[in-house]
């Protein structure tokens, strides 16, 4: 059974940064598709960044110049690093994962690609 746990979601101003993490457990992150998703108030969940392997992260293109997505392989842990926060990337954060290393990053951006998925960490960024 594969369990993601997410933490560091929390209230910002905007400018400031947070970090959140995924602790997982069931499935090894150096061998797993590892995303992060988010849903802000009234709209579509959408993915942030993605990592897989080896392979050079990948970005919601919006996003790329101010969140970093990252992993603990020895904690097998991630954790996505936001700077410069927008009240727009208030939401709710995901993390998710699929036993696999997909191939075609066009994939890895996509929720119905990840079947296993975190509760959820609240992000808030106040103007």
């Amino acid at each position: 059974q594969v369990q993601l746990t997410e933490s560091g979601g929390g209230s910002a101003q905007a400018g400031g940064s947070l970090r959140l993490s995924c602790s997982v457990s069931g499935a090894a992150v150096s061998s797993s598709s590892m995303a992060w998703f988010r849903q802000g108030p009234g709209k579509g969940r959408e993915g942030v960044a993605a990592i897989v392997g080896s392979y050079v992260p990948t970005y919601a293109n919006a996003l790329k110049d101010r969140f970093t997505i990252s992993k603990d392989n020895a904690k097998n842990t991630i954790h996505l690093q936001m700077d410069n926060l927008k009240p727009e990337d208030t939401a709710m954060y995901y993390c998710a994962a699929s036993p696999d290393i997909k191939q075609g990053r066009w994939r890895l951006l996509l929720s119905h690609e990840y079947p296993y998925w975190g509760q959820g960490t609240q992000v808030t960024v106040s103007s």
